[in-house]
């Protein structure tokens, strides 16, 4: 093994299904806690009073957005403020935990989360805030929760759509971290094991949404895959998936799950160590593209960004943006002309297809899906 630097974040993590309340409870007490700022969106709010019912709350903040805009950012730390918060406590998925986070970057209060998605923003130290159209993220270990209490429980009225789509997004983390900036085996066996669970309990959620044991495992997935995150960066995938997001407001867990398997098409032939792990992950070592593309099928989440409201004319602007944060450790150097095909691809919704290395992808035949 060459040369290995690997950094680690410290954070207490509780899984559990159908104790959250006694375990929301529990670690509040632990913490040193009395005045307990609730972060949490409108639609799970309930929710929400019913986990806190025994926390010394002071105040809820509910005007949670998608992407964390810097006027809701500005609000949720005028309102830290304002109660003399001890702690931040979210409710919610991954723009509730970005919403704790901008408290957190500028206040310093340490963060117990609660989450009811699968986003995986709960266990990494990364946080994202956009303003004028532009998704601006950052690592800062004062945004890195302190806590996160799991409770596969909460999951289970989660709408198969975004139960998919989220656990996509779980997904992308793993596959992301395995060509980051800062790719490592350690962050590679994490990845690995994630994308293990999440292929082998979703399909069983779509056939069931009550099954609290494969929700249970994709929240382990979930867990791992950002964690590998956490320690490997942000590839290409997330970039491209930030940048759109950010500049169109996209619906970001969708998201995911469309540029997924393009991403993984154009990268995958350039990245052997990268094809090994998804193939040992979803064991198919002799084609792990098309075992993830088989796996993506049968989830049926959504497969194009024009279909989440990206529109054609804009692909030209979009590409810029996106070039402009490609990352340099990228496996394959990316032109211009094959990300503006990518991007093109993914929003008319064309079946992904694997780029052989020193072939660009804009001399590939286009299939679009049936």
């Amino acid at each position: 093994m060459t040369r290995v630097t690997y950094e680690s974040w410290g954070q207490r993590v509780v899984f559990g299904s159908g104790t959250v309340r006694e375990d929301v409870a529990a670690e509040v007490a632990g913490l040193g806690a009395s005045r307990v700022l609730v972060i949490a969106a409108e639609g799970e709010r309930a929710l929400a009073e019913d986990i806190c019912k025994d926390v010394p709350v002071v105040a809820t903040f509910g005007a949670v957005r998608p992407h964390v805009p810097a006027e809701v950012a500005g609000a949720v730390r005028a309102a830290a403020r304002e109660h003399a918060a001890d702690l931040l406590l979210s409710v919610g998925g991954g723009s509730t935990t970005g919403t704790a986070k901008a408290a957190a970057l500028t206040t310093g209060l340490p963060i117990l989360a609660v989450p009811t998605t699968y986003a995986g923003s709960e266990a990494t130290p990364v946080w994202g805030l956009t303003e004028d159209g532009h998704k601006h993220t950052g690592v800062d270990p004062k945004v890195l929760p302190r806590v996160v209490v799991y409770d596969a429980t909460l999951m289970l009225s989660l709408p198969t759509r975004l139960s998919v789509t989220s656990g996509l997004n779980a997904l992308a983390h793993c596959v992301d971290a395995w060509w980051a900036p800062r790719h490592n085996p350690i962050s590679s066996a994490l990845a690995v094991e994630g994308v293990r669970s999440l292929a082998s309990a979703l399909p069983r959620i779509v056939a069931d949404g009550q099954d609290v044991a494969a929700r249970r495992e994709i929240l382990f997935g979930t867990y791992l895959g950002a964690v590998a995150f956490a320690g490997a960066g942000s590839g290409l995938h997330h970039k491209v998936c930030h940048v759109l997001g950010g500049a169109y407001d996209l619906e970001h867990a969708a998201l995911h799950s469309v540029v997924l398997p393009h991403v993984v098409g154009l990268n995958l032939a350039a990245a052997p160590e990268a094809a090994r792990h998804l193939g040992t992950a979803l064991d198919s070592p002799a084609d792990p593209f098309g075992a993830l593309l088989a796996l993506c099928t049968s989830l049926e989440p959504p497969c194009s960004l024009g279909e989440l409201g990206l529109p054609e004319e804009e692909l030209d602007r979009a590409c810029d943006l996106v070039m402009a944060q490609v990352p340099d450790t990228n496996p394959r150097r990316v032109t211009r002309d094959e990300m503006r095909e990518l991007l093109a691809r993914a929003c008319r919704g064309d079946t992904p297809v694997t780029v052989p290395a020193g072939v660009p992808l804009t001399a590939l035949h286009t299939e679009e899906r049936p």
